[in-house]
């Protein structure tokens, strides 16, 4: 497992579903929460197409949550002791490093393919892992969601274009003041 998105998974590997899916709920707040604070940078520096392509992405992930809440039959979210990443953030998270202020859609869902990807991988350890059969099962169904994800996002790419050379310079970039 990498240190990214499996340390997690060493420090306290889930022993039940109950378990397992308070992993998965978490997975599921932390990018929901992320997107939408991307959403909100992204409209601070007047990039509304891309604040608007993250919106929705944290919408689609609040959705995620929402169901395994639903599906769990929880009234309210896991406990948060139950999992603890070992890094800042879970697997399905974009680091505010890879944000660029004049970013087009293209790389909005690039990062969200990234993030879909690692979150199936995340899930497809845990599959394989030594658990009880109940856990690796659920996994197993989390993995084939996110992979399914992963497809979406591929779909909406095949409509986006590509950026052209030279999308990030900005003849009047904006003046930082220290």
């Amino acid at each position: 497992m990498s240190a990214r998105t499996g340390s997690a998974a060493r420090r306290k590997l889930p022993r039940t579903v109950q378990e397992f899916m308070a992993y998965a709920y978490a997975m599921e707040v932390e990018a929901a929460e992320r997107y939408a604070e991307l959403a909100d940078q992204m409209s601070t520096h007047h990039n509304r197409e891309v604040s608007e392509l993250f919106a929705k992405l944290a919408r689609i992930e609040g959705k995620h949550r929402d169901q395994i809440l639903a599906k769990m039959g929880w009234t309210s979210p896991p406990d948060a002791a139950v999992f603890r990443w070992e890094t800042p953030e879970g697997a399905e998270t974009t680091d505010y490093g890879e944000l660029h202020y004049l970013m087009q859609p293209y790389h909005a869902l690039k990062l969200a393919e990234h993030n879909e990807q690692r979150a199936a991988d995340f899930f497809a350890r845990f599959a394989a892992a030594s658990l009880p059969a109940d856990v690796r099962a659920a996994a197993a169904e989390m993995a084939e969601e996110e992979r399914e994800h992963v497809r979406l996002i591929q779909q909406w790419l095949a409509r986006v274009e590509p950026p052209s050379p030279g999308w990030d310079e900005d003849p009047d970039p904006p003046a930082v003041a220290d």
